[in-house]
């Protein structure tokens, strides 16, 4: 078989997607129920603050179990039904975000996961909009249908008024809460019962039930649930018919064309924790969902099915073995075939290097692999420390892909060392866990790396750093709140960082690649700049990085 024809098939069956919700919607849960199909596991864990509790496979930093929440985006891996899936596990708290909008740069869909008794919360409004800047599919999972939640009807009128999108339900559920009995598959007719117990609900392999219809006379049964109750069964029925036949009249048709565009999510409906609905939803979701697309380089496009490879950096993680103080750069491959020891240009720094130990990650365990394609990710070993969020790597011809951008941080600090000798590990961390994303850093003009000041999407971010100066680096050190809110990037002619730098409203700096930038006490502070320098643009992201 010709290269062509491989690259076209592993390209077909790829799916690369990003999982978004708001905090406690049930986001790991489901990670670890969708890895269960796949045979990545065999037993899915829960995300609990608690000693006792496994763990989740998604979750391995020490603060991460400590705290029950995830910090960092996970890259995990698995095959099911001869596709191969590329599942992007994102923080869900909202302090973590800049690292889920990165992480979304290199996805190709979006699950976004709603707690069915709250809808639509802040967090997942934030996430939706980067999804929406890059046009990418969003598809939607109603979770905890086995907990007292709000009407169907009401969610799907929530998607369109709050998040402005069309929604199509692929399943309907049969009641809620204490009388939940299942799910309706629009589709195929077919009814899938929910239960509690039993083996085959843990392994997630109940059979459906095909029905003739509505009607049939099987629904009443399930409608009456294990005591067979009539008048229950009348109520559940009775209403369950209602919706579905508003549904029907009034709601919009499934148009794979509109889903692709990210103009219609499919819905989805289920419980996580009970696994029930994953399996229905992973196939529909496999059927669905595009495979790699084309990137954006130059103002032109690269297909995957370009016979050269490339690939950019979107995340850099460092002392994932911290017995080994390693860095580890992902890529996402967007063209091509990659194979190890391969030859590749680094764009930025225009030079070549040797990709020699390219890994693939299940969270913490890894594997030496020989090959990868568009919609895959791979871990690389970066010893050296040249790469960076954002970098190109590609072979035949320099070209870069647009850059990932950095958010203007919201919380800024500074930080002081306890110990002064240990000013040189201080630097050395502060650079590493930067170039991951932990927090940005800001230099005083003229001090070099004396005195930094920290910035942070959120406020947790600092508490991050804290604790992995301490854990990795051996350096304990003093965070110190300051009383800025706006950071801007600042270009254009007639700029006095002297004037800035005298105000008490505001205050000069440069950022590690020396573009300046303004801290703002207040909003009235940033809107006083800009209707005085009009000649001064102020931008809240830095849309490329570079050297």
């Amino acid at each position: 078989m010709t290269v062509e024809k491989d690259l076209q098939q592993e390209v077909k069956r790829r799916r690369t997607f990003a999982i978004i919700s708001h905090p406690d919607a049930g986001k790991t849960t489901l990670t670890e129920k969708l890895l269960l199909y796949g045979g990545a596991i065999h037993l899915a864990g829960a995300v609990r603050a608690k000693s006792n509790q496994k763990n989740t496979t998604s979750d391995w930093m020490e603060i991460e179990k400590q705290r029950g929440i995830s910090i960092s985006s996970s890259v995990l891996q698995f095959e099911y039904q001869g596709h191969q899936i590329n599942l992007l596990d994102t923080p869900g708290h909202k302090d973590f975000s800049e690292d889920t909008y990165r992480t979304l740069i290199a996805a190709d869909a979006a699950v976004m996961l709603i707690d069915a008794a709250k809808g639509v919360e802040p967090q997942t409004r934030k996430l939706f909009e980067v999804c929406r800047m890059r046009g990418i599919p969003i598809f939607t999972f109603m979770n905890k249908l086995d907990r007292p939640s709000r009407e169907p009807l009401d969610l799907l009128d929530e998607l369109e008024k709050v998040l402005g999108i069309r929604s199509c339900p692929m399943t309907w559920p049969i009641g809620t809460g204490d009388r939940f009995r299942g799910v309706y598959d629009r589709r195929d007719g077919e009814v899938l019962m929910f239960q509690t117990e039993g083996e085959a609900n843990v392994k997630g392999r109940l059979a459906p039930i095909r029905l003739a219809g509505i009607d049939d006379p099987e629904m009443r049964r399930i409608c009456g649930g294990p005591r067979e109750d009539e008048y229950e069964a009348n109520e559940i029925l009775t209403q369950f018919k209602n919706e579905i036949e508003l549904v029907d009249l009034a709601g919009d048709e499934f148009d794979l064309d509109a889903v692709l565009a990210g103009e219609l999510t499919p819905v989805f409906f289920g419980s996580a924790m009970n696994n029930f609905g994953v399996q229905r939803f992973l196939e529909r979701f496999i059927e669905i969902a595009p495979t790699p697309s084309a990137r954006k380089s130059n103002g032109t496009e690269i297909q995957p099915t370009d016979p050269r490879f490339s690939g950019f950096i979107f995340k850099i993680q460092a002392n994932m073995d911290p017995s080994h103080r390693d860095r580890v750069a992902f890529m996402r491959v967007c063209s091509g075939k990659f194979t190890r020891n391969m030859e590749v240009k680094h764009a930025r720094l225009n030079k070549n290097v040797k990709l020699s130990k390219p890994l693939q990650f299940f969270a913490q365990e890894r594997v030496i692999i020989e090959e990868a394609w568009p919609g895959d990710i791979v871990g690389l070993l970066d010893t050296s420390g040249e790469l960076r969020i954002g970098d190109t790597l590609c072979e035949g011809g320099r070209f870069e892909y647009e850059g990932v951008p950095r958010f203007s941080p919201e919380h800024f600090a500074g930080v002081l060392i306890k110990d002064p000798m240990k000013r040189k590990q201080l630097t050395k961390g502060l650079d590493q866990l930067s170039e991951e994303g932990v927090v940005q850093i800001y230099r005083q003009r003229g001090l070099g790396d004396k005195d930094p000041i920290l910035g942070a999407v959120g406020g947790l971010q600092f508490e991050v750093l804290q604790h992995r100066l301490k854990a990795e680096y051996s350096v304990d050190v003093k965070i110190e709140r300051l009383p800025y809110v706006h950071a801007r990037w600042v270009t254009g002619e007639g700029l006095d960082p002297g004037f800035f730098e005298r105000r008490e409203d505001s205050r000069y700096l440069e950022d590690r690649d020396g573009m300046p930038v303004i801290l703002f006490k207040s909003e009235w502070a940033l809107r006083w700049a800009q209707d005085n320098y009009k000649t001064l643009k102020f931008h809240s992201t830095a849309p490329m990085v570079r050297a």
